[in-house]
């Protein structure tokens, strides 16, 4: 007989193998003892946390001939043969692949026939998000008042996706996220009678890297035990096969940044690609050691919630006395960021580096929220007796710069403040294609859609040093809107470029909402004479 994977083997066949949705079996039971069974149900949340499982467990019960306090007796004939998939009664339908209105027209048909055998149709259909407009609009009628035999189960990851038409006609169920300790459990027993001898720690990184998923922590439990087959699994061997990095090494990457170690950093990186690790895994991994970090700086309260052992936690304590809330916040938002951008990167390495480059030189970071860590550096710099010098975000000298000014201070877009005019000048003459879009500016906004077309609103216009259009934004939403998101700032650039038949490049600052716009940049809406464009009544909306 062919091999069957252990998310198929053990899934679970009576409500009491259901793991980590207690408050959900519990109702469904008691409906089913008490026979307040509904026509219309609404299974919702994360992927492999048992929705399809509890819908046909649910689908036997309602069936049984010999039910067990709410439970299927999985010896009666009925039960076999849904087990089996061989019952006329239960019909599950993947919506992915049959989500259009001739195939909802076909189930509306098939509910006017009563079942063969057993008390109830069952309808499941997952991944019901899926559905069209018009295939959830045939459905509508015949989810409202089905026949009094037949009950829906709808299934979906995605519930933002079904309209509150349908919704409201279902009870609704949300699937909550396994926990990890509900995991660990479930593996240990599965492993005990699959004759499979494992370390706890190996068993717990398992659980933790399946992300609330008990169909997912099977899967990669599988694959280990493949992999290792015949051996005792070891936390090495897990870490082996899913391409993880251990503890010890994200320690020494944590201390190296602390102190400033480009090298130490770069050479941590090298080892972990030469070991063949997974690049993807590591970003994510090492923004969990972080939360820990923080979490343990935070409060010694809540070292419950840090799944570590005894040496590691020792080693995370030592850690959080080496540093501060600031500096792991300012950590975790870079690899947050990272991991966002890393999933989908060809170059994977390279953004790693850059990010370690961002850690280890805070100076480099020109947003507020990294103050504390620049001026944290620049003290380490001045007891350290080194010479420090004004390096603008681009590497540029400030020093050098000002001596090129001939003496006199340089502002943002290349102003200088020469002789004792303090109002910022125009550097260069204004392009043309900078000119058309400030004389057009008002009219230009109706192309872009929200946000971007509020922060816009409120944005300044200047000109930098290279003759570009500056569009100055206050720090906040607006500054992590454009500024922080590459793929928005390209946008911005294609939608104007568009516009004006050419191609234009911006640059994007943003200003402190106690600093005088006036005082370091000229506005080009006072150079420039704009059009007015009269916005309707609405356009916002």
């Amino acid at each position: 007989m062919s091999y069957t994977a252990l998310y198929r083997k053990f899934r679970p066949q009576c409500f009491e193998d259901v793991k980590g949705q207690d408050a959900i079996v519990t109702t469904l039971k008691n409906q089913i003892v008490a026979n307040r069974v509904g026509h219309a149900y609404l299974f919702c949340g994360t992927r492999g946390t048992g929705k399809t499982s509890v819908a046909k467990i649910f689908a036997r019960a309602v069936n049984c001939e010999q039910p067990v306090e709410g439970s299927p007796c999985g010896e009666c004939s009925i039960c076999e043969a849904i087990a089996v998939g061989a019952s006329m009664n239960v019909m599950e339908i993947d919506a992915a692949s049959n989500n259009g209105v001739d195939n909802i027209r076909d189930i509306v048909e098939e509910v006017t026939y009563s079942p063969a055998e057993g008390r109830y149709k069952v309808y499941i259909i997952d991944e019901v998000h899926m559905l069209s407009i018009g295939a959830f609009n045939a459905l509508l009628k015949t989810l409202e008042e089905p026949p009094e035999y037949v009950i829906f189960i709808l299934a979906t990851t995605e519930v933002h996706k079904i309209p509150v038409t349908i919704m409201s006609r279902c009870q609704r169920y949300d699937f909550k996220r396994i926990t990890v300790a509900t995991i660990t459990g479930r593996l240990k027993e599965l492993m005990i009678k699959e004759q499979i001898e494992a370390d706890d720690q190996a068993v717990n990184y398992i659980a933790k890297v399946a992300d609330g998923a008990m169909r997912d922590a099977l899967s990669l439990l599988d694959q280990c035990i493949a992999f290792y087959f015949g051996q005792r699994l070891t936390y090495d061997n897990v870490l082996t096969v899913l391409g993880a990095v251990d503890t010890e090494i994200f320690s020494r990457l944590l201390r190296s940044s602390l102190e400033g170690d480009v090298s130490a950093d770069v050479a941590i990186l090298e080892e972990i690609v030469m070991m063949g690790r997974e690049l993807t895994q590591f970003v994510i991994d090492f923004t969990w050691y972080l939360r820990n970090l923080l979490l343990l700086k935070a409060s010694a309260d809540l070292t419950a919630v840090i799944d570590l052992s005894a040496e590691n936690m020792n080693r995370l304590k030592e850690e959080a006395e080496m540093t501060d809330t600031n500096t792991i916040m300012r950590y975790i938002r870079i690899f947050s960021e990272l991991s966002g951008q890393i999933r989908y990167a060809a170059q994977k390495r390279i953004l790693i580096e850059m990010a370690l480059i961002r850690l280890c030189k805070p100076e480099m970071e020109v947003d507020q929220r990294s103050l504390v860590d620049r001026i944290r550096s620049l003290e380490n710099k001045i007891a350290s007796g080194i010479s420090v010098t004004t390096v603008s975000p681009d590497g540029f000298d400030q020093a050098e710069a000002n001596r090129s000014a001939g003496g006199h201070e340089i502002l943002p877009g290349g102003l200088t403040n020469a002789g004792f005019d303090r109002q910022p000048k125009l550097s260069k003459a204004i392009p043309s294609e900078v000119e058309k879009i400030v004389s057009n500016w008002s009219a230009l906004l109706n192309r872009f859609s929200m946000p971007m077309k509020s922060y816009l609103k409120s944005a300044r216009l200047s000109l930098d040093a290279e003759g570009r259009l500056m569009i100055i934004v206050e720090d906040g939403p607006a500054s992590d809107y454009l500024i922080k998101q590459a793929e928005h700032q390209q946008q911005l650039e294609d939608i104007l470029s568009e516009a004006i038949a050419a191609a234009v490049t911006v640059n994007i600052q943003s200003i402190a909402a106690n600093r005088s716009f006036d005082e370091h940049y000229v506005d080009l809406t006072k150079v420039i004479r704009m059009e007015v464009e009269i916005e309707e009544e609405g356009d916002e909306y």
